[in-house]
C-alpha cells in the first residue's frame, strides 16, 4: 500500500520533480499531478512548481490523496480473453464497444467490463485508471493488452513509445492498392471541415503506416490488406487510406456512400510486445469478428486467404527495410 504521506531530504541540488521521480520510481508527469493538487511541501510551503531548484538537506513532503474509485456500470456482454497472468490481459475486443467511459457515452464501456474484473489501477496522484496502455476505436474490433499492475502498466506504455510494442491489422478496401506495398507518412490533426474527423493536417502529430496487399475479392474490386502502425493516431488507418483515395467498408464516417456493410471491416489482427516480468517476447492474434468472417468468406477465395492469414507470416509480409 502506497503511504498516506512520506518524506525526503534533498541530497543535491535538482529539480523537484527530478528528485521526486527518482525517489518514488514514478514518471515525472505523475509528479506534476502530485502538485497540482497541492500534494507536495518544500520546508512546510506547499509549491506549485515541478522545476523548483532544490538545495541540499531541504525537506520534501507528499501527502498522497485518496485513490477515486467510480461504480461500474451494469453490464451484458463478455470480452473473450485470449490470455491472462498475474501482469496483464489480453482480449479481443468486439467491434461496438467503446473503451473509455465519456460523457456522451450512455452505454458501458471496456472500462466497466474491466472494473468487473476488479482490475483498477490508481496513481500517486489518486486518479483511477483501468490498466489501458492502448486504445481501439469503438467500432474496430481485435486485440489489446491491458495491464493489471501499475508495473506492468508503466513497462507496456514505455513499450508502445520506444516502438517494441507492434500492431498488424486488417482491413478490407476499395478500391484495392496500386502497388504491393504503400507507406504514407503524413501528419495527423483534427479535422477543420468536421470534427468527429481526423485528417492530414499540415503541423500536426507526426504519423506512419505502411500499407500491405494481401488478396483481391473475386470480382477484384475489393482488397483485403494489412496495415502496420508506427506511431498510434486518432483514426490514422483511416485517415491514411483517404490521403489516397482508398476507404474501408463499412466505414460510415470516411468511407463511400451508400456502403451497405454495417460494421467497419477492420481488425486489430496481431499485437507483439515484451512481458513486463518474463522479459519473453509475446505475440497474440484475435480470431476475426463475425462480420470480417463472413464477408471474406462470401467474396474471397479462401485458399489465399488461408495462406495469408497465419499470424507467423506477419513478419514476413512486412520487411520494414523494404519499405
Amino acid at each position: 500500500m502506497t503511504p498516506k504521506s512520506t518524506t525526503f531530504y534533498a541530497t543535491d541540488t535538482v529539480r523537484l520533480d527530478t528528485f521526486l521521480s527518482s525517489e518514488l520510481g514514478v514518471t515525472r508527469n505523475q509528479i506534476v499531478q502530485l502538485i497540482k493538487q497541492d500534494a507536495v511541501m518544500v520546508e512546510g510551503k506547499k509549491v506549485s512548481k515541478p522545476g523548483l531548484k532544490l538545495k541540499i538537506g531541504q525537506e520534501v513532503n507528499i501527502t498522497f490523496p485518496e485513490a477515486k474509485v467510480t461504480p461500474a456500470k451494469e453490464i451484458d456482454f463478455d470480452v473473450e480473453i485470449l490470455y491472462e497472468d498475474d501482469d496483464l490481459l489480453v482480449i479481443n475486443k468486439p467491434s461496438g464497444l467503446t473503451v473509455h467511459p465519456a460523457p456522451s457515452v450512455k452505454e458501458p464501456t471496456l472500462v466497466d467490463w474491466l472494473k468487473h474484473k476488479n482490475i483498477r489501477l490508481s496513481t500517486l496522484s489518486g486518479e483511477e485508471r483501468h490498466g489501458i496502455v492502448h486504445r481501439l476505436d469503438k467500432g474496430t474490433s481485435g486485440v489489446m493488452v491491458v495491464a493489471k499492475n501499475n508495473e506492468a502498466h508503466e513497462a507496456l506504455s514505455a513499450q508502445l513509445q520506444d516502438k517494441s510494442m507492434g500492431r498488424y491489422y486488417l482491413a478490407v478496401i476499395n478500391p484495392p492498392l496500386k502497388e504491393a506495398f504503400v507507406t504514407v507518412d503524413k501528419p495527423i490533426g483534427r479535422s477543420s471541415q468536421n470534427r468527429l474527423k481526423m485528417a492530414e493536417v499540415a503541423g500536426g502529430k507526426e504519423a506512419r503506416t505502411l500499407f500491405k496487399k494481401l488478396a483481391l475479392s473475386k470480382d477484384e474490386k475489393n482488397e483485403l490488406i494489412a496495415c502496420k502502425l508506427f506511431t498510434g493516431r486518432t483514426h490514422q488507418i483511416r485517415v491514411h487510406l483517404e490521403t489516397f483515395s482508398r476507404h474501408i467498408l463499412g466505414d460510415h464516417l470516411y468511407g463511400i456512400k451508400n456502403d451497405k456493410q454495417e460494421q467497419i471491416l477492420l481488425h486489430a489482427y496481431v499485437i507483439y510486445f515484451i512481458h513486463p516480468t518474463t522479459k519473453k517476447r509475446c505475440q497474440f492474434s484475435a480470431p476475426l469478428s463475425k462480420a470480417m468472417k463472413e464477408y471474406l468468406e462470401k467474396n474471397f477465395d479462401q485458399e489465399i486467404i488461408n495462406e495469408q492469414l497465419p499470424q507467423e507470416n506477419f513478419e514476413r509480409h512486412f520487411d520494414i527495410s523494404a519499405a
